[in-house]
């Protein structure tokens, strides 16, 4: 019997620690602790982007979109939309992928605007 309710607490943390990988993947607002800098002010969103190396929209799209919406837009993990099937235009994708949307978390803290738009530009050739 108890060699039964190990089985299931095993289990159970198993298909917890999937359920938090792929929610972690999906995007989401940083920690605190990132919003700082070393010297304890706080960066503003253009510090944080002058700071990195700017990405193109298909390795943003690999890095903040695909544990979701799949390499090819198809996959739909969690709610997500096939981008193939999306009839938005450039502007509403913009916006969306700002203001996320439902279980869609916004990007508008993480990606500056130039982000945005080649995100969103990426997405249209998933078609």
């Amino acid at each position: 019997m108890d060699l039964i309710i190990d089985m299931k607490k095993n289990i159970f943390a198993g298909i917890g620690i999937v359920y938090l990988t792929i929610l972690c993947s999906c995007g989401g607002e940083k920690s605190p602790f990132d919003q700082k800098k070393s010297n304890g002010s706080e960066t503003t969103k253009e510090d944080q982007h002058s700071e990195k190396k700017v990405l193109s929209g298909a390795e943003l799209y690999t890095e903040k979109c695909t544990a979701c919406h799949g390499s090819d837009g198809n996959m739909g993990i969690g709610g997500a939309k096939k981008i193939p099937a999306s009839t938005l235009t450039l502007d509403e994708r913009i916006t969306l992928i700002s203001n996320g949307k439902s279980t869609m978390p916004a990007f508008k803290t993480q990606l500056s605007d130039e982000e945005i738009k080649a995100l969103a530009e990426f997405t249209m050739t998933l078609k």
